[in-house]
């Protein structure tokens, strides 16, 4: 007996449509939620309230090229990763 060789095709059939599921549903809001959190980083300037990952809530007081220095309290201030931002409170007023 010789196997069909149109069986093997509508056997990839779900494997592809496998694939497509996750890229649709996981991959691809995953990368456009980076995006947004890397332009929320980038956009990041003197004065903006913050809160972080870890649920500290500070102003920024000072942009470096790698991290943040916020202002948690009066005469506190913490050096945090860019990425340890989780989103921004309050956005600084414009001058």
């Amino acid at each position: 007996m010789q196997p069909n060789p149109q069986t093997g095709l509508f056997g990839i059939i779900p494997l592809v449509f496998f694939v497509l599921m996750l890229y649709f549903f996981i991959f691809r809001p995953q990368q456009r939620e980076q995006k947004r959190h890397r332009g929320l980083i980038d956009s990041l300037k003197k004065n903006d309230e913050v809160v972080t990952f870890g649920g500290i809530h500070g102003t920024v007081i000072q942009v470096k090229e790698k991290t943040f220095i916020i202002r948690v309290d009066d005469n506190v201030k913490i050096e945090v990763d860019k990425s340890a931002i989780s989103y921004v409170v309050k956005e600084r007023q414009k001058e």
